[in-house]
C-alpha cells in the first residue's frame, strides 16, 4: 500500500461519487418549475460533497483537511434535505428518500471516523 492515498482511492469519496451521480439521474425526472428551486439546489450539494473531500485531501495542513472533511458533512446534509422536501413535495417515495438518506448518513459517519484518527494521530 502505497503511503499517501490519492483523493480516488478513498471508499467514502467513490460512495459519494457514485451517489451524485444517482441524484443527478433521479433529480432530472422532477417537473420542470422545479429546475431551479429543487433540482439545481440538490446537484449542487450532492456534487459539493465530494469536492470539498477532493479540494482538501492534497492539502498538508491536519486543520485544513479537517475543515474540508467538515463541510463535506455538511454538504451530505444539505443534500439530504433537499431530497426531504422532494419528498415531501412526492417526487419521490419514502422508501427512495430513506435509502438515499441511509448512504449519505453512512458517508458522514466513514468521515467522522476517519477524521477522529487523523486528530489523534
Amino acid at each position: 500500500m502505497k503511503a499517501y492515498m490519492d483523493v480516488e482511492d478513498l471508499e467514502v469519496y467513490r460512495k459519494l461519487c457514485r451517489l451524485h451521480i444517482e441524484v443527478c439521474d433521479l433529480s432530472h425526472g422532477w417537473p420542470s418549475e422545479e429546475k431551479y428551486e429543487i433540482g439545481s439546489p440538490v446537484r449542487r450539494s450532492s456534487n459539493s460533497s465530494p469536492a470539498q473531500l477532493a479540494e482538501k485531501n492534497d492539502d498538508r495542513y491536519i486543520r485544513n483537511k479537517t475543515e474540508g472533511v467538515n463541510r463535506s458533512s455538511g454538504e451530505a446534509a444539505e443534500t439530504i434535505h433537499h431530497l426531504y422536501m422532494a419528498k415531501e413535495k412526492a417526487y419521490i417515495s419514502f422508501g427512495l428518500y430513506d435509502s438515499f438518506r441511509g448512504r449519505y448518513k453512512e458517508c458522514i459517519r466513514m468521515r467522522l471516523r476517519k477524521n477522529t484518527r487523523a486528530k489523534t494521530s
